[in-house]
């Protein structure tokens, strides 16, 4: 590895990138160099705002001139396997995935057994993967995130106006989505909506039902019924940590292939179908368009594999 001192860099804040703090913006300005090395250059003020010091919770604002000092940062050995590389079979994958995109946001079918950022021991998600395909994108950022196994529609912003607009939707639940959850057994059609409170344990991260937990809803519409599985639509209420899979579990009827909440007799029982990841998928989205402010719905097709598994389940009814 060797090292390479940058240039000093101005930068014209316009409309898109005003509202965001100055720390956050320098992160994803520098993205080769430590988050602590962010935080001292604003300590020692080589970063100026307007030729002026700031600090690390400055909101910057359209009209602002950020000067962002050289910083030094490692370079790849060009004699080193770029650790990227194992990657590209994946990066590639996804530009298939794309299903919409403009000027505002883009909007992936995302596979399942892909994060949609890295951390926690990944160092490749969809969001580093759409990054590589559009180098020359100055700006994209995930409006909200779906579970690792998890398949379907994910959201990204373009543009932060684009970004907030999106967002701000979420957090007004104007926002509807609608997953496809295969599950175990016979779900039963009286059970339309499962409203219990979800608590999240900071430890292993399981998700279970407790009346100390955060209010949660999910409402349920039956799809299609097999000799011994449920298809729903299942559309989240509010948004908590795995809130369908472990709602489903405590009615009774797990989705197939769930790790943490599933049945291994309902897995058995699936795998003969083909069915060997989460059948959980994100199919259906609606919201209104950052741009044109019109109602926009999405739909996200379910892979090939899984809609093989539904036709060879419905020849046992």
């Amino acid at each position: 590895m060797s090292e390479i001192k940058t240039q000093v860099q101005f930068v014209d804040i316009d409309e898109d990138m005003a509202g965001q703090r100055i720390d956050n913006f320098l992160r994803n300005q520098l993205k080769s160099i430590p988050k602590s090395m962010v935080y001292r250059i604003l300590r020692k003020g080589e970063v100026r705002v307007n030729k002026k010091r700031v600090k690390a919770e400055y909101k910057i604002a359209a009209g602002d001139v950020v000067r962002i000092p050289p910083v030094t940062i490692q370079e790849q050995d060009v004699n080193a396997p770029a650790p990227v590389s194992t990657k590209l079979n994946k990066v590639a994958e996804l530009e298939d995935r794309i299903i919409y995109e403009d000027d505002h946001m883009l909007i992936l079918n995302k596979p399942s057994g892909t994060a949609v950022h890295g951390g926690s021991g990944l160092k490749f998600g969809a969001i580093e993967a759409l990054r590589a395909l559009r180098p020359q994108a100055r700006f994209l950022e995930l409006v909200h995130r779906i579970d690792r196994d998890t398949s379907g529609i994910l959201l990204v912003a373009k543009k932060r106006s684009a970004l907030r607009h999106l967002q701000a939707q979420f957090r007004e639940k104007t926002v509807h989505k609608y997953y496809f959850a295969l599950v175990m057994g016979q779900w039963k059609n009286n059970c339309k909506s499962v409203n219990a409170p979800l608590l999240k344990n900071e430890v292993n991260s399981i998700v279970r039902v407790n009346p100390k937990g955060k209010p949660s809803e999910t409402r349920f519409k039956i799809l299609e019924k097999f000799k011994e599985a449920t298809l729903v639509q299942a559309s989240p209420i509010t948004g908590r940590t795995h809130q369908i899979r472990v709602h489903t579990q405590y009615m009774g009827h797990p989705i197939a292939w769930d790790d943490r909440y599933g049945d291994p007799r309902f897995d058995a029982y699936t795998a003969q179908f083909g069915i060997q990841r989460l059948f959980l998928h994100a199919a259906n989205i609606q919201f209104t368009h950052p741009g044109s402010n019109e109602r926009v719905e999405i739909h996200a097709p379910l892979e090939r594999r899984l809609e093989k598994a539904l036709e060879q389940i419905r020849k046992e009814r």
